[in-house]
């Protein structure tokens, strides 16, 4: 864990790793990360007190440590692991932005919109709905969808 030279013990960054069933996406220092919880969204700054949280489908963001730079990821399911030195999301997908088809995301959106305005007996309404969010997540990650970053 990197250590400011004036204040010992005094933690200013933390390792970030991400992974999904298929690949470890993320494995970098951080200074700060925000997490669509399946309750809301949480902030973890450095020496973060230890939890274990569910992620939820939306924008996962991280600040590389000392930069200004903000990453987005667009991310569903899952589990963080938040421990002294270190930040562990396992998510069933997760996605950065330079890798999401614009197109297919929109389609996808357009098709969940459709479903649920236009409903028959088969809709499956809570499958729609997130297959609604995860189309959301992907287009904002795609396009840039916080004032922050």
């Amino acid at each position: 864990m990197a250590e400011s030279a004036r204040e010992p013990g005094i933690a200013r960054d933390f390792l970030l790793e991400i992974v999904t069933p298929e690949r470890q996406l993320v494995s970098e220092r951080v200074d700060s990360l925000r997490a669509p919880g399946v309750d809301g969204e949480f902030g973890v700054l450095p020496s973060h007190v230890r939890m274990i949280a569910g992620v939820g489908t939306g924008l996962l963001r991280y600040r590389t440590a000392g930069t200004d730079n903000w990453t987005e990821l667009a991310v569903s399911a899952g589990l963080v692991e938040v421990l002294p030195d270190r930040v562990i999301v396992l998510a069933q997908t997760a996605e950065a932005s330079q890798e999401i088809d614009v197109k297919r995301a929109e389609a996808a959106f357009e098709h969940a919109r459709n479903k649920l305005e236009h409903p028959d007996e088969d809709t499956d309404i809570e499958a729609t709905l997130a297959a609604l969010r995860r189309a959301t997540a992907r287009l904002q990650a795609a396009r840039g969808g916080t004032p922050e970053s």
